[in-house]
């Protein structure tokens, strides 16, 4: 960090990352040092043929840092190693134990443009990261989401609720996330159109990381949709995604 910041890093961060442009420079300095030392300290590695550049490595590195600028952090901590791969890959088919018995079908393997694992490498597909870019605002974001399991994880249960700090905070946060989780699973059995990504619906963690993604590339959408919601990532995040929006249009005119 007490390197001076690369210019072609500053480049990218202008044409490939919407939302660096929202923040104030104070935020700016904050994300660009988390950057640096994220870039350097983990181990990353372009797979499938990918030729891994400093524009994926800092694209990356920010869609990531964005969601621990304003918390108590560890750098990702359990995040060791970055696996890059060109487009969607299938994951090996799972094989069945010698002593294993078993009482269902196992699921076939299927294309994944991310996964993040409570022991083992965060993987990610490049073309997905770039539709993210592409397609800013519509509520897609591999890297929010596959990073939010990262902060959901660091408790050492993949279960929807991240390390928060006290009592009252976990208790708000149970009883505002399992509404709206009820409520989107609801709606996907009844077949009603939903603000958050039917996926949310899996199960309580795949909630979370929707909902981070909605959070920051739809804040004001939540704000309307959801707005108990986005009450309780603003306090858990530190940050109001919807108020930087606002602010951006009014100075625009």
């Amino acid at each position: 960090m007490a390197g001076p910041f690369p210019s072609h890093w500053e480049k990218t961060l202008q044409e490939n990352v919407c939302f660096y442009r929202l923040l104030d420079n104070r935020e700016r300095e904050d994300l660009r040092g988390l950057i640096q030392i994220f870039v350097y300290e983990k181990n990353w590695e372009g797979c499938g043929g990918l030729d891994l550049t400093d524009e994926m490595r800092v694209t990356i590195a920010a869609m990531a840092c964005l969601l621990i600028l304003r918390i108590p952090h560890n750098y990702y901590e359990n995040v060791e190693t970055i696996l890059v791969y060109p487009s969607d890959l299938a994951l090996p088919e799972r094989k069945i134990g010698f002593f294993e018995t078993v009482v269902e079908p196992i699921e076939p393997s299927f294309p994944i443009t991310g996964q993040a694992f409570e022991q083992g490498p965060l993987i990610l597909v490049w073309d997905a990261v770039e539709e993210s870019i592409r397609h800013a605002g519509s509520g897609y974001n591999v890297v929010f989401h596959e990073f939010a399991h990262k902060l959901d994880m660091q408790d050492g249960a993949a279960d929807g609720t991240p390390p928060l700090r006290g009592a009252s905070a976990y208790s708000d946060w149970s009883k505002t996330l399992s509404r709206e989780y009820s409520r989107l699973l609801t709606d996907v059995q009844k077949g009603r159109q939903t603000f958050l990504d039917e996926y949310g619906a899996t199960d309580e963690a795949e909630f979370f990381a929707v909902a981070t993604e909605h959070f920051f590339d739809q804040p004001r959408e939540m704000v309307r949709h959801a707005p108990e919601l986005y009450r309780v990532l603003k306090k858990y995040y530190c940050q109001d995604p919807a108020a930087r929006l606002q602010a951006d249009r009014e100075a625009d005119g």
